[in-house]
């Protein structure tokens, strides 16, 4: 009996490929088998989760590659017939058009450069800090054990991109909802209503900054030369981006901190450390357990390994920040470490993201002050009892109980 069966893509594979998603022992660990494909085949086939056939990256150096490669796009040759990475509606499957992928991102990144300028983050510094002070001071009155997740986590992204974005604060429980929504890993439908909902939300904000704009990015955004449709889901990928992923990295970085006593304490006695933790903060999480998706636009070579026109390919940035051959050491929690090659957390090259001075912004401002203001800060649950999000794209926790 042949062992071997056809992808989507038209090839075929032995049905004994590794099968994604790997399992990992806690949520602070990557999963191991990254770590074995590393040294052996660092560009790999696996299984997707939908049962396709994909190229796995989990090597460093050739996650980079890959991200350089801009013959590796989201979009598909052949999208009808391309390998599905998950049942994610955001980044389960290919996006867009390869004729016209290249322009809009070139497009989109001329657009927002300077919105999201290191310069105007850097601006923004003190006020994210007095969004901090605020928040914090908030969660000193509340009673114990208190959600670290409700209390700083979600609000602070959420309080900063609206500000910068020009989104109404008061709306934030309507777009979270869509979020939620949008992350859905079982329930394609439901997530692809709230991404059009999303859509249509933003648009409706677009029309009203293009008759009354103001100092802030969907303003600059509705003077844009391209369809609405277009603008409005540029807009609502802005929102979403904007805060989802920074919430999880806030609660990663305490955990990483609690889990490492010693680490925490160093940090106290110097909070200008507060870079460097951020940093690898950023290299060690990992909340999510889905990779980046990309396709083949024509036949590309990545660390030595012949990915096909129309393949689909998985980009794990988490493995790649923890893969020894570019971290000594890569699963111990330093907060001193001097990176010589920087992670991937935010991609690389073309795609690197373009709201990561944003993010660092608000995560140096609460790694800065936290622990200053709650040097006995501890969960108030044993870590394994937290309860991970998994049918989510972004991951993370229900919640994180805290007390001090």
């Amino acid at each position: 009996m042949d062992d071997r069966v056809n992808d989507h893509t038209g090839h075929t594979g032995p049905d004994d490929l590794p099968k994604l998603p790997f399992d990992r022992e806690t949520p602070l660990d990557v999963p191991q088998m990254y770590r074995t494909l590393q040294n052996s085949e660092p560009v790999t086939r696996v299984r997707t989760p939908t049962g396709d056939v994909a190229w796995l990256v989990s090597g460093y150096e050739e996650a980079r590659q890959a991200f350089a490669d801009r013959r590796l796009g989201r979009s598909s040759p052949d999208p009808e017939r391309a390998a599905r990475i998950s049942n994610s509606a955001l980044f389960g499957g290919p996006m867009g058009n390869v004729e016209t992928e290249k322009a809009q991102h070139e497009r989109m990144r001329r657009l927002l450069t300077p919105a999201f300028s290191a310069r105007r983050m850097s601006a923004l510094g003190p006020h994210v800090q007095e969004l901090v002070d605020g928040l914090l001071d908030r969660l000193a009155g509340q009673p114990r054990p208190a959600d670290l997740r409700e209390g700083l986590s979600l609000p602070l992204p959420v309080l900063v991109i609206c500000e910068l974005l020009g989104v109404p604060y008061g709306d934030r429980e309507h777009f979270r909802r869509l979020a939620d929504a949008m992350t859905d890993l079982e329930d394609r439908e439901r997530a692809g209503a709230a991404i059009a909902e999303l859509g249509k939300y933003t648009k409706e904000i677009i029309l009203s900054k293009r008759a009354h704009p103001a100092d802030d990015v969907f303003s600059d955004l509705a003077t844009m030369d391209a369809p609405d449709a277009e603008i409005a889901a540029l807009a609502a990928g802005l929102l979403f981006a904007g805060h989802e992923t920074t919430v999880n990295r806030i609660d990663y970085g305490v955990l990483l901190l609690l889990a490492n006593p010693e680490q925490r304490d160093a940090l106290i006695a110097d909070p200008s450390l507060a870079d460097t933790a951020v940093e690898e903060i950023l290299r060690m999480a990992a909340p999510g357990n889905h990779g980046m998706p990309r396709y083949a636009h024509e036949d590309v070579t990545v660390g030595g390994v012949t990915i096909k026109r129309g393949e689909a390919v998985v980009i794990s940035t988490t493995a790649a920040n923890r893969d020894e051959r570019a971290f000594a050491d890569p699963d111990r929690f330093d907060i001193a470490r001097e990176l010589d090659d920087p992670h991937l957390s935010f991609g690389y090259a073309a795609r690197y993201c373009i709201g990561a001075s944003l993010a660092r912004i608000e995560l140096r401002s609460v790694f800065g002050t936290l622990f200053q203001r709650f040097p006995t800060l501890a969960l108030a649950v044993p870590v394994e009892e937290l309860i991970e999000r998994e049918n989510s794209l972004t991951g993370g926790f229900e919640c994180i109980p805290i007390t001090w």
